[in-house]
């Protein structure tokens, strides 16, 4: 790169720019990336990702493409499957994931299919055999009686699979191929009928809308708890049927280059919200601030207040549980809902707290969600943890040789004897 490049710059190859910076559906990028200028030949191979934004460029900041919105949706299209195959493997799960108007469309081709197959062969074998052209014969042993063509071939069909039978045309005994053909067709009814209605009641039980009630903090926030820099966010339920054994986990999405130079583009690291103490599952009966502790073993050790505004990362929410209305947990597994959200740097407020939202009125506790949102500031230094960490031991060491130093001092004068 040429001398003008800034001192520091992490440069990534191309194929970063599309995964660490997608731009969005109006063709825009992140005001973070910036190409940089490189000799001729290699022009257009490496990017910058990562650069100081100004003042000006920080408050007009665009942005960028998000991997999970924040109602939960993941932003991953999958595409140049080849092997389609996989999916008929598993048709009960690939008919239960389809959207509502292409379920429904199966639902009915499938009757409609066996209806018009069953019924052609009903009409083929009226017309070999004679029965089309026999028709008011009182002498002629019809196999299948008042088929005059294939629309009453397909009515045929039709009343034998739904078990309809208004008795004007129906499979004599007079024939072998007639009564096997209609075991076959009441066995293939039976299965779609299990299947499709099978899917049919998973479909419409999952609790998918259930989640909807289930809401995060707009924003993030960073202060001190117990003389530790802690991540905050605030989860709640709103309705009065609450979530059974309620767990949740976070997810740091966040591109990084390893140090023999290969590019890892989202790679996905946990952020323990109290998994070794059991914090992470909750008894979610009011907003409750859920807090990651900000440690060595945190991937936001060494991340400050000016660090974060010149990063680019994403926070991914899972909170999972079973709905409370779907059945007795004790007995029976209900259904499963899972709610997701997500938070950039840009929604993370350094130096901040949630304001309080409950209170005790009238012998049971209030709890007020015009309050859900609000963050107050407090004083929380802009160092990093590991920064706190090393001065906090470097003062108890200072203090330490202090102390020993003063009671060297204070110890008795020894005089020597006469």
């Amino acid at each position: 790169p040429p001398a003008s490049q800034e001192p520091g710059a992490r440069l990534y190859p191309l194929h970063a720019l599309s995964v660490a910076n997608i731009p969005n559906s109006r063709g825009r990028t992140s005001a973070r990336s910036s190409t940089v200028p490189t000799p001729e030949g290699l022009q257009g191979r490496r990017c910058k990702l990562l650069e100081e934004d100004s003042p000006m460029v920080q408050a007009g900041k665009r942005q960028r493409q998000r991997y999970v919105t924040k109602v939960g949706k993941c932003q991953v299209n999958l595409g140049n499957i080849q092997d389609k195959k996989r999916f008929l493997s598993d048709i009960f799960t690939t008919i239960v994931d389809l959207k509502y108007r292409w379920f429904l469309f199966v639902f009915m081709m499938c009757y409609i299919i066996t209806w018009v197959v069953f019924g052609f062969i009903y009409f083929l074998d009226a017309w070999v055999r004679g029965d089309i052209g026999h028709q008011g014969d009182p002498e002629w042993q019809a196999c299948i009686e008042n088929v005059d063509g294939f629309v009453s071939a397909l009515l045929l069909s039709v009343e034998s699979q739904r078990t309809i039978g208004y008795g004007t045309r129906m499979v004599t005994a007079n024939c072998a191929e007639g009564v096997i053909l209609l075991i076959a067709q009441s066995i293939v009814g039976s299965m779609i009928d299990a299947m499709m209605v099978g899917c049919m009641f998973v479909k419409i039980s999952r609790p998918k809308k259930r989640a909807q009630t289930l809401i995060f903090s707009k924003n993030c926030v960073i202060s001190c708890r117990d003389e530790k820099l802690c991540l905050m966010f605030r989860v709640g339920d709103l309705r009065e049927s609450h979530m059974v054994d309620a767990k949740i986990r976070a997810k740091l999405i966040k591109s990084r280059q390893t140090a023999e130079g290969e590019f890892i583009p989202l790679e996905q690291s946990e952020l323990n919200l109290g998994y070794d103490t059991g914090e992470d599952r909750l008894f979610l009966v009011e907003p409750q601030i859920i807090c990651h502790v900000i440690n060595r073993h945190s991937p936001f050790w060494d991340m400050s207040a000016e660090s974060l505004r010149r990063d680019q990362f994403e926070i991914i929410i899972i909170l999972e549980g079973i709905v409370e209305a779907t059945g007795n947990h004790c007995l029976a597994a209900g259904m499963t809902c899972q709610a997701r959200t997500s938070y950039t740097e840009d929604e993370i407020l350094w130096g901040y707290r949630f304001e309080p939202c409950m209170s005790l009125e009238k012998g049971a506790f209030q709890v007020d969600y015009s309050r859900f949102e609000m963050t107050f500031e407090v004083q929380t230094p802009a160092a990093s943890a590991k920064e706190l960490h090393e001065l906090k031991e470097l003062e108890q060491q200072e203090h330490s040789t202090l102390s020993l130093y003063w009671d060297h001092l204070l110890q008795p004068c020894v005089l020597p004897g006469p």
